[in-house]
């Protein structure tokens, strides 16, 4: 079974109005298996919808078409709907009544435009509405069909389970579902990437299922999708085996540089294994300004295995309280000092600390960009220099996730695993 989506409405092409509704439906037809093959937005504008329609049809075995069932003069989908299937509108006397009825329910008067949410295409279907006034539409064309919603989320969303799935899923005539896992990458860059997954999409290509696709994702890394599609009796158990078996082989090329499955973060992944593990953290952060104790403790159970962290932005404080020594605190010496001294004031089994230049000037001899990050309590003392790209905050941010790329790849070596949990992407 394939299908697209029509979302209709000036407003969303002139980005005054977000279309999640295509998003959503999208979701929708995954997980029941529905092939999605096009989204497209158009606006009110009769000749360019039932061109929309008719060119969806000609792809696609189902359309849902989302938006413009309201009653103003712009509510025009009813119409290119009617055109498309070469009929006429017709006034459904039962719909009537229940629109008056609605209006009467609320003690309101009733609008006489709101009679036109009571015209449908001839031989159209109707799916009635429960939470506003425009009813939805089931449209056959042949072997094809022409599912008509509001484009008011709730009462779109409520219609869509109710109605258009089931619907969809009796044409289908098999019970299937599209299901998909996200690996999190990061210290490995697309290209690259692609180029040690290659073999995979090679040895997948002939039969098409699963498949694997690729999605940088700046600060976050980049992300490989493997979607796979499930038929039979238990269509979940047979898309959950095709993606188990997938990660599987996509893990065994990318080793370490896999941090995380569809929305884990790194400092949950870090999380994990310092609980795993029975250790706790301390940081102490410069040019960050917080910003990574603010992500560990965003995670549930992060007073588990997180004593703390200081904010040691002055060099005094460094050197006072962390015992950074005399010199430059752009340094490999300060980090693995700062490092060294949160370990020992939060009393923690490893610390972990950030010094460097965050712009918008050079510091201590050190160009923008600049960064060490200091690690102890994972063998010995260590610091690592990273040189990074963009402004202030954006080498903020990315400080933050490739420090905690270097603590989780120590707790991954020190627990002697040395692959399958992390690393990844693209950054710096």
């Amino acid at each position: 079974m394939r299908c697209e989506v029509l979302a209709v409405g000036t407003e969303l092409l002139l980005g005054q109005v977000v279309d999640t509704n295509s998003a959503w439906i999208g979701e929708q037809l995954a997980a029941a298996g529905v092939d999605c093959l096009l989204q497209v937005k158009v606006g009110d504008n009769l000749g360019r919808i039932v061109r929309a329609l008719r060119d969806a049809l000609a792809r696609a075995d189902a359309v849902v078409c989302c938006g413009g069932l309201g009653p103003t003069p712009d509510d025009i989908t009813r119409e290119a709907i009617a055109e498309v299937m070469g009929v006429g509108l017709e006034t459904r006397p039962e719909l009537v009544e229940v629109i008056r009825g609605i209006y009467a329910a609320r003690a309101r008067s009733m609008p006489e435009s709101n009679l036109r949410q009571a015209q449908v295409p001839a031989g159209a279907e109707v799916i009635p509405q429960t939470r506003g006034t425009a009813p939805g539409l089931v449209c056959p064309l042949g072997d094809r069909v022409i599912y008509a919603v509001p484009g008011v989320p709730h009462e779109m969303r409520e219609m869509v389970t109710r109605a258009v799935l089931p619907h969809l899923a009796a044409r289908a005539g098999q019970r299937a579902t599209i299901r998909s896992r996200t690996l999190r990458t990061w210290g490995i860059g697309e290209s690259a990437l692609a180029e040690l997954v290659a073999p995979r999409l090679a040895a997948l290509e002939p039969a098409g299922n699963p498949t694997i696709a690729f999605l940088a994702s700046g600060i976050e890394g980049i992300k490989v999708r493997i979607t796979a599609r499930g038929a039979g009796p238990d269509p979940e158990y047979a898309a959950d085996a095709l993606l188990a078996a997938e990660e599987a082989e996509v893990r065994g090329l990318l080793g370490e540089a896999v941090f995380g499955v569809d929305d884990q973060t790194m400092e949950a992944a870090v999380g994990v294994l310092l609980a795993g593990s029975e250790r706790t953290l301390a940081v102490a952060e410069s040019l960050t300004g917080g910003l990574i104790g603010a992500r560990l403790t965003a995670v549930a159970g992060a007073s588990g295995w997180f004593r703390g962290g200081l904010v040691s932005y002055a060099s005094d404080l460094k050197r006072d309280l962390l015992g950074v020594v005399e010199g430059p605190v752009v340094s490999a010496e300060a980090a693995t000092a700062m490092a060294e001294g949160a370990a020992r004031l939060l009393a923690a089994d490893v610390g972990l600390a950030v010094t460097g230049v965050a712009g918008p000037t050079e510091q201590d001899g050190q160009p923008v960009g600049t960064v060490f990050v200091g690690l102890a309590g994972l063998g010995p003392t260590s610091s690592r220099r990273l040189q990074l790209a963009g402004g202030r905050e954006t080498i903020r941010q990315l400080t933050v996730v490739h420090a905690g790329d270097l603590l989780r790849r120590a707790l991954l070596h020190a627990a002697g695993s040395g692959a399958g949990g992390g690393g990844g992407g693209g950054a710096g």
